[in-house]
């Protein structure tokens, strides 16, 4: 597997995003939220991913864009752990919901936990 993010690889349908934010189902670690739902789409990567810090919470536009960029980073890097045991084609959305900047040590973790409950959820669920 690479450890790329392509173009292929990220969430840009508004479709797509509007059925995930009313239909996806959500797993949350303080202080990341997964959203996600099966759904078939053309990619040839298992995942297409969005990210969000919203503005509501992360006041400036420096930090938002600082806080996706740590989160595109820590899914580059480990995207493995989620791409490796589902059979299925998701949408997810990850997003940011706390009010300090975070250190990457810390995102990488929240980012694992958050995995671990993803993939026992779709396993409760039936739907891996």
């Amino acid at each position: 597997m690479k450890f790329t993010l392509g173009k292929a690889e990220k969430l840009k349908s508004r479709k797509l995003i509007e059925q995930l934010f009313e239909e996806g189902k959500r797993v949350k670690s303080f202080p990341l939220q997964l959203i996600y739902l099966p759904i078939g789409h053309d990619a040839e990567f298992p995942i297409k991913v969005g990210f969000s810090a919203p503005k509501r919470v992360v006041k400036l536009a420096v930090d938002r864009n600082r806080i996706k960029r740590m989160m595109r980073e820590v899914y580059r890097l480990n995207k493995y752990l989620i791409a490796e045991n589902i059979t299925n084609q998701y949408i997810f959305m990850f997003i940011f919901t706390n009010k300090e900047e975070p250190k990457y040590a810390d995102l990488e973790e929240t980012f694992k936990k958050i995995c671990v409950k993803f993939l026992s959820k779709i396993e409760e669920d039936g739907q891996n």
